[in-house]
């Protein structure tokens, strides 16, 4: 005789395969769309990474030979006949405004274009600023320059403890040494300062006669 038990088992079986395959013909279509989808996005994530890398090295070889130009204006005019998306086109001003060969005022034109245009990337502006007062110098009044530097000098900005170390040299320039000093160790102790901004901190403390953190003397 049969087992009762074991003939249970099977029917269950058996409809729980039912069900299971109504399901799956109901159903299934869902998870090969699902498959699908994922195959598609995978092609589609590989063939848009390999154009950006194409764009990357064409614009990198325009900029290299746009540079190679011998004179300041033909560098400039090279490199604004570049072909370059938004972040591109704030690369390639960056980089007109680093030629300070000739003509001071068509750098700091350049610059302002970056640093005033919001459609761009934060990092892209924030540096527009910081070069803009370096390169300006003392032909922008101490107070000005301040002004701009205090801007990018908020936690979360991407060149925050660039901007502090300027804002310690306008310290300087002002002849409030003590205070300089200050804002100089303060600096070398934070943890988002790299070693060799550390370490040109440091000289310059030792040089207005200040005396260095101890995690930073030894």
């Amino acid at each position: 005789m049969s087992n009762p038990d074991s003939f249970i088992d099977e029917v269950t079986e058996e409809v729980r395969r039912d069900r299971l395959f109504r399901l799956f013909r109901k159903y299934g279509w869902i998870g090969m769309v699902i498959i699908l989808g994922l195959v598609v996005g995978t092609a589609w994530t590989e063939w848009s990474k390999s154009r950006a890398e194409s764009r990357a090295e064409a614009f990198g070889d325009a900029v290299i030979d746009a540079l190679d130009q011998g004179t300041p204006e033909e560098r400039r005019e090279a490199l604004a006949a570049v072909p370059a998306a938004a972040g591109q086109t704030a690369i390639l001003q960056l980089i007109a405004a680093s030629d300070l060969a000739e003509d001071k005022a068509a750098t700091l034109a350049a610059l302002d274009k970056v640093a005033g245009d919001g459609s761009l990337s934060p990092v892209y502006r924030d540096l527009a600023v910081l070069r803009r007062v370096l390169v300006a110098g003392a032909d922008l009044p101490a107070a000005d320059r301040r002004a701009a530097l205090d801007g990018i000098a908020v936690p979360g900005r991407p060149y925050r403890v660039l901007a502090e170390e300027q804002l310690a040299y306008l310290l300087i320039e002002e002849g409030k040494t003590d205070e300089a000093v200050a804002a100089l160790t303060a600096l070398m102790q934070d943890q988002e300062a790299s070693g060799s901004l550390r370490a040109r901190l440091g000289q310059v403390v030792t040089a207005l006669g200040g005396t260095l953190p101890e995690t930073a003397g030894g």
